[in-house]
């Protein structure tokens, strides 16, 4: 086991399964944690389609020494496993923190998602679809619910477009090939904003060139309407992947911890607390 900064890395730990193989994540600790701690599961980017769970990293770190137990988990990636095996992956992995909650020293009703570009779709699908038999999958411990007490979507895909381009869309045929519209419905975190989604965090480039700004503002617009507690940060005049930057990787952690800090760990959710920020492109 290693540690950076006194936060505890575990690395390589079997949280599941998934097409006959073994899924793994790695979990941060954070040093000399009182009683149970929030946790907050960290889904990685790269298009469905590339990445691994050492892209969140340094989040694992910042955040862990901010209190948090932090799980870095992979999922299937494109073409390995065709949709919805990514959302199962992501499923399990919940489920897995659950089932582990005393070995892993984490308040099993305080857990919150988060996840960059398509890491970000998968993190905000979840948190929309508790208990949604077909985004479920059979990747261990299915006696665990797999809701969650906050999402954060960095620079995050919502809508995703079926024939006809919608402003903010991505083409559907990018995660799932020959798909329908009502595929590309079901797999839009979008589609799941209720009154009962929980407290969500989106941070954005206003500059992003993969992935429309748009993609979070209707995103923000839609849990403000069913008033449901929401920040949407934006960074002015920055690409896609801008936290990729140590400068605005560190800032994108603040933010997010001040928010789990609000929503999560003191579970101070109100409803219709909704704000934008609008960030500065310094540093």
């Amino acid at each position: 086991m290693a540690a950076v900064g006194q936060v505890e890395i575990e690395e390589d730990v079997v949280f599941g399964t998934g097409g006959g193989r073994e899924l793994r994540c790695d979990v941060y600790r954070p040093p000399a944690p009182s009683g149970r701690a929030p946790g907050v599961l960290l889904v990685h980017g790269g298009s469905w389609r590339h990445g691994d769970r050492t892209q969140l990293r340094g989040y694992g770190i910042l955040l862990g020494r901010a209190g948090y137990v932090c799980v870095a988990s992979e999922y299937r990636l494109l073409p390995e496993a065709p949709w919805p095996a990514q959302i199962h992956d992501v499923k399990a992995a919940l489920r897995w923190m659950r089932a582990n909650a005393a070995e892993l020293g984490i308040d099993p009703e305080r857990i919150a998602v988060e996840g960059n570009s398509a890491g970000a779709h998968l993190a905000l699908l979840a948190a929309g679809t508790p208990g949604r038999a077909d985004f479920e999958g059979e990747g261990g411990n299915p006696d665990q619910p797999t809701h969650v007490a906050a999402a954060i979507g960095v620079y995050a895909p919502t809508l995703f477009s079926h024939g006809e381009q919608q402003r903010g869309a991505i083409t559907l045929a990018a995660l799932i090939e020959a798909g329908s519209a009502e595929e590309a419905s079901a797999a839009s975190p979008l589609t799941h904003v209720n009154p009962s989604f929980p407290p969500t965090l989106l941070i954005h480039g206003t500059e992003d060139e993969l992935v429309p700004v748009h993609a979070s503002l209707v995103m923000y617009e839609a849990l403000a309407e069913a008033r449901v507690p929401a920040e949407l940060h934006l960074y002015a005049e920055q690409l896609h992947a801008f936290d990729a930057s140590p400068a605005f990787g560190r800032q994108c952690a603040a933010e997010m911890q001040l928010f789990l800090d609000r929503y999560v760990r003191d579970r101070l959710a109100r409803p219709g607390a909704s704000q934008v920020e609008d960030v500065s492109a310094a540093s």
